[in-house]
């Protein structure tokens, strides 16, 4: 599969960037190669080899999830250079203006 200039600038489009025409032609040549190399796997005889996920086997080595006393709400706030009776006030993030 060749990668061409249609192909490229939808890549470029998901990735939101803006590229050059330097750049086009420097990923262009970079992004074949990777293509191709990717296609390469297409050509191994893979039957009868089970998909895997990870090379080695996972534990869980997280901690149990335990429930214990949190710091008390005052002294959490007690530093907070904006706060409500409730908790931090922070600017927001959608729809301007402030909290």
């Amino acid at each position: 599969m060749a990668l061409d200039a249609r192909a490229l600038d939808h890549l470029a489009l998901l990735a939101r960037l803006e590229l050059g025409a330097d750049e086009r032609a420097a990923f262009a040549g970079q992004l074949d190669r990777i293509v191709h190399a990717v296609d390469k796997i297409g050509e191994l005889d893979l039957a009868g080899i089970e998909p895997t996920t990870f090379a080695v086997p996972l534990e869980n080595v997280l901690r149990e999830d335990l429930t214990a006393p949190s710091l008390p709400r005052e002294d959490a706030l007690a530093a907070a250079p904006a706060r409500t009776v409730e908790g931090f006030l922070v600017p927001r993030v959608l729809g301007g203006g402030e909290g």
